[in-house]
């Protein structure tokens, strides 16, 4: 699982048939030196599945690979990551 900050969200012109009530966000991964602190790296955006209506400048949990379809099981969904949490506060010791 990863920690992320929502950046922005997709808008998408074709998609699986699976996924016609889909919303998607652009987020970028945070290192731990990161969470806290308000400088954030440039680092590579990814794109995620999102149900709980996470918007930009949210701290959100990310499962990833065969975890990020788990909830939809049985139905097969192509979803390589999924918002699992938004994170209210997140305090690293």
């Amino acid at each position: 699982m990863k920690i992320a900050e929502v950046i922005g969200k997709v808008t998408l012109s074709r998609k699986h048939p699976s996924l016609d009530a889909a919303r998607w966000v652009i987020a970028i991964p945070l290192k731990s030196d990161e969470l806290n602190s308000k400088k954030k790296k440039k680092t590579e955006p990814f794109i995620i599945y999102d149900e709980l209506g996470a918007s930009p400048g949210c701290q959100i949990a990310v499962s990833e690979g065969a975890e990020a379809a788990a909830p939809f099981h049985p139905d097969v969904k192509p979803i390589d990551a999924y918002v699992s949490a938004i994170l209210d506060q997140v305090e690293v010791y």
